[in-house]
């Protein structure tokens, strides 16, 4: 069977909610796939004026993927930045902060309840094979305790995740970015990326992963992982010369903030199991399209997973775990005088937005 099932798992689970400000629906499948290994978070209210929406695909095992649903967007919550209105510092800090609570005997407590492969010889569970050779316990101090136990000193899963976060305050819009997860908004019809895709080859990743002592051989990082960006993957993450951002691989996001507009009618964030079948605009598209024939926005989501499911495993798309989260913004509460800043991980400098294309950008518009 290898990868994949000999046919395909489309039963779905869905969701859909609103407050005033926005309305959500989401789908997730596991297609072809052998295992099930996204996992996502949608919270229209994790506080009076703030929603978070997630999308999490696992790889090596779905616990990293689970394990940041069920954590990351606490973590948010609890940073002084986020307390100070800095929604982007506090993103950030929450990424990196699920690697290191990852580590040592609660990190591996938590991560065994999440998992469900345990091989009864080892002891070891999907994506916690590999045996840390020293101690790291520099976890900060908060209400994640350290414990003492036969795994105080587990250095983290070999298994990973991609995180695309999208965080609503008011007008304002906050897209935190590891991996090949996407983000993406339709304005007036148009698709303008939110995020970029992490992958090895791109010059700035490259340039990292070479520093800190990797290489990359056919596209994936020391010939195993085709992102240049994650939670989890700790293997890619032992240079102790080096902060976490300057990793082989690093949790380190690229974030993005929007001041919502009129012309913003949705968002759409999505794994990579989607953006393999279909392009930015051909989603915005489609999308659309469905809006006219559906107002339950979780079936508009299970439409496109049926759109992308692949007839059989020949050629390889369409054959992915499948996730989307559709965000409808409520335009009475938008502002008519928006603004578009970007500010990401590494300071680009802004530049003229220009719509999406087949090779996303990290993009977006100005109304």
């Amino acid at each position: 069977m290898g990868i994949y099932l000999s046919t395909p798992k489309t039963e779905k689970s869905s969701e859909d909610g609103e407050n005033d400000n926005l309305r959500y629906g989401l789908s997730s499948m596991q297609g072809w796939r052998a295992t099930m290994e996204d996992a996502h978070a949608a919270y229209p209210d994790l506080d009076a004026s703030t929603s978070f929406f997630g999308v999490y695909d696992g790889h090596g095992g779905k616990v990293v993927a689970k394990f940041c649903a069920k954590y990351l967007h606490q973590q948010v919550l609890k940073t002084e930045a986020y307390a100070a209105g800095d929604i982007g510092t506090s993103v950030q800090k929450a990424f990196f902060r699920m690697d290191e609570m990852m580590r040592g005997q609660r990190g591996w407590r938590e991560l065994s309840v999440l998992g469900d492969k345990i091989n009864k010889f080892t002891g070891m569970i999907e994506g916690l094979i590999w045996s840390p050779k020293s101690s790291d316990s520099s976890d900060q101090v908060d209400d994640w305790a350290f414990e003492e136990g036969p795994h105080s000193d587990f250095a983290g899963p070999t298994s990973g995740c991609t995180s695309c976060v999208a965080i609503i305050r008011n007008n304002q819009l906050v897209v935190a970015n590891a991996g090949d997860s996407r983000c993406v908004i339709s304005r007036k019809g148009q698709a303008y990326n939110l995020s970029r895709d992490h992958k090895p080859d791109l010059e700035i990743e490259k340039e990292r992963i070479l520093k800190a002592g990797g290489f990359i051989h056919a596209g994936r990082v020391n010939g195993s992982l085709n992102l240049a960006r994650a939670i989890g993957d700790m293997e890619f993450k032992q240079n102790k010369f080096l902060p976490a951002e300057k990793q082989i691989v690093t949790a380190n996001p690229d974030i993005n903030t929007v001041e919502l507009c009129e012309d913003d009618e949705f968002m759409v964030l999505a794994c990579d199991g989607i953006w393999d079948c279909m392009s930015s605009q051909q989603l915005v598209d489609f999308v659309h399209e469905q809006l006219r024939l559906e107002t339950k926005l979780s079936a508009v989501c299970e439409r496109v997973l049926d759109r992308c499911l692949a007839p059989s495993t020949a050629n390889g798309e369409g054959c992915d775990n499948m996730t989307m989260i559709l965000v409808q913004f409520n335009k009475t509460t938008q502002s008519s005088a928006p603004t578009y800043e970007q500010s990401t991980s590494q300071k680009a400098v802004e530049t003229e937005p220009k719509p999406a294309e087949t090779d996303p950008k990290p993009e977006g518009s100005g109304c």
